[in-house]
């Protein structure tokens, strides 16, 4: 049983009563797989339960358990609390949401997917008009993230150990934004480029309040070289382009003529050179040599 599922058993379980339950109530309520048979691997889980159902703005209720001496911490959340906080969505918005999660699916994910139930009962027509592609290793690196666990996996020749921390579909593929823990910095992983299957381990983790978006990042950007920072000296007709592409921040100096010289971090060389010959003699590399030099000697191969 994954995180997701247990947290929906415990907070049925915690609306489906009228007195307080105890922890060991609740667990001999839950479903046999929820929580382990070791007590102290059930006490840290479930602490860790109630953490989350808070966190996510439920009702969580203590109060004492009746007839306890010494006295004993009991749970439960109040149905009309509960209910309270629950949205009453009109004809208009129901068929909305119902025509929203029959447009798109993921290939792979199964039939009840609570993704696919937002909008109400599965679609039996002909199908979504649109198919994100997903795979066994999105929908694992999905669960890790949900449940916070370390995965590992191989990428490329190398075995890596990544906290996931967001999976965002971009430009037609999978990305994983995730704590590299070999190398202790953020790493960006093109999902569709893992050589071996998605491991979860028993280690937990706390995501940050700050995860990069795939989308913040420009093409160059991605990549396990280490990061060079370049220069690009755009003449005034492109310069207007560029400064809209790269983002205003990019520009390091604004010249009398018009033209710019932006400043941005290159971890793949042969991108960033295709992305500067877009502009043919309208640009310049500035910096580093090394990326001038090998402009310079891609250029002169081709004569």
């Amino acid at each position: 049983m994954n995180k997701l599922e247990r947290l929906l058993d415990l907070v049925a379980a915690l609306l489906d009563t009228e007195r307080p339950l105890s922890r060991h109530d609740l667990r001999r309520r839950m479903p046999g797989e929820a929580y382990s048979n070791n007590d102290e691997a059930f006490r840290r889980t479930f602490e860790r339960d109630k953490d989350e159902l808070r966190a996510l703005g439920l009702p969580l209720v203590v109060e004492t358990v009746l007839g306890t001496d010494p006295p004993i911490e009991g749970y439960r959340i109040h149905r009309s609390d509960y209910e309270d906080g629950i949205p009453e969505l009109d004809s208009d918005e129901l068929a909305a949401l119902h025509l929203a999660s029959n447009l798109v699916r993921m290939e792979g994910a199964p039939a009840d997917d609570p993704f696919f139930k937002l909008g109400g009962v599965a679609h039996d027509g002909e199908g979504p008009l649109a198919r994100v592609p997903g795979g066994g290793n999105v929908q694992d690196l999905m669960r890790a993230a949900i449940e916070c666990r370390v995965v590992s996996f191989g990428y490329g020749v190398e075995k890596r150990l990544v906290e996931p921390h967001r999976l965002v579909f971009s430009r037609g593929h999978w990305y994983l934004v995730g704590y590299d823990k070999v190398r202790e910095a953020v790493r960006v992983f093109r999902v569709d480029r893992i050589s071996s299957g998605v491991v979860a381990g028993d280690e937990h983790f706390e995501v940050p309040e700050f995860v990069p978006e795939v989308g913040d990042e420009l093409p160059w950007c991605y990549g396990e070289e280490e990061p060079v920072c370049a220069r690009l000296l755009v003449d005034a007709r492109h310069a207007p382009w560029v400064v809209e592409h790269l983002g205003t921040t990019a520009v390091v100096e604004h010249r009398d003529d018009g033209s710019v010289i932006v400043e941005t971090q290159v971890r793949k060389p042969e991108v960033f050179r295709s992305f500067a010959l877009m502009f043919l003699e309208g640009a310049e590399i500035l910096e580093p040599s090394k990326l001038r030099q090998d402009m310079r000697s891609w250029l002169e191969s081709l004569t």
